[in-house]
């Protein structure tokens, strides 16, 4: 998959650009499906978050910059009404939405849902996470990010890409860049601390940086 991993969805002009680069298309022209399932697992998530992401009144843009049509596709649901039905639906889509809240929760979602396992199969898909929904494509989050216990514990993630994510960079006194710091020792592996200006663009294996804002790439 193309992806473009953020911290708080298309703030910027700039990632922006780099959304319509990975769709080669404009916004307007391209179909997309959210996913809002990581809020319902997140203590400051529910149906009032949930609500607010998918109609676009969320202060992080996602599901309201134009899109020429826009579906939900809710992963608990999935399991319950068969691949036949909601593979196509996915196939067909031309960017994957995916909402921010916890990321352990994320995960165990869609490996029970079977959408982890299509996902090397949707190579002209777009990924576009924010938070959670970025952090969700890595090896780890980190003890500081797990909140929803997963049934066999730890913080390992989907590990799509081959580095971590420590979003919201200076937005909050929990999420200074000492955190990071300490944080990424944990991790023992490359990880970025991103604000909510920044992205992260992976395309064929090759990542860059998108930002207006700030960031730090901490080495292995």
């Amino acid at each position: 998959m193309r992806l473009l991993l953020t911290s708080a969805g298309v703030t910027n002009p700039s990632i922006r650009d780099a959304l319509v680069d990975l769709l080669g298309r404009p916004i307007t022209d391209s179909s997309a499906l959210c996913i809002p399932t990581a809020t319902y697992g997140s203590p400051y998530g529910g149906p009032a978050s949930a609500w607010r992401f998918i109609t676009g009144q969320s202060p992080l843009p996602m599901c309201d910059l134009g899109w020429k049509s826009l579906g939900v596709l809710e992963l608990t649901a999935l399991p319950s009404i068969g691949e036949e039905r909601w593979v196509p639906w996915v196939r067909e889509a031309d960017v994957l939405l995916v909402a921010g809240g916890d990321a352990m929760y994320l995960c165990h979602w869609m490996r029970q849902s079977g959408l982890a396992d299509l996902l090397p199969s949707l190579q002209d898909t777009v990924w576009v996470g924010l938070s959670a929904g970025s952090m969700v494509m890595t090896p780890r989050i980190g003890d500081d990010f797990v909140e929803w216990a997963p049934p066999n514990g730890g913080d390992s993630t989907l590990g799509v890409v081959d580095f971590s994510i420590f979003p919201h960079l200076g937005l909050v006194p929990d999420n200074t860049m000492a955190a990071a710091r300490r944080w990424a020792a944990e991790i023992a592996g490359p990880a970025y601390a991103i604000d909510d200006q920044t992205a992260i663009k992976v395309t064929d294996g090759s990542v860059e940086v998108v930002s207006e804002g700030h960031w730090k790439r901490f080495p292995s």
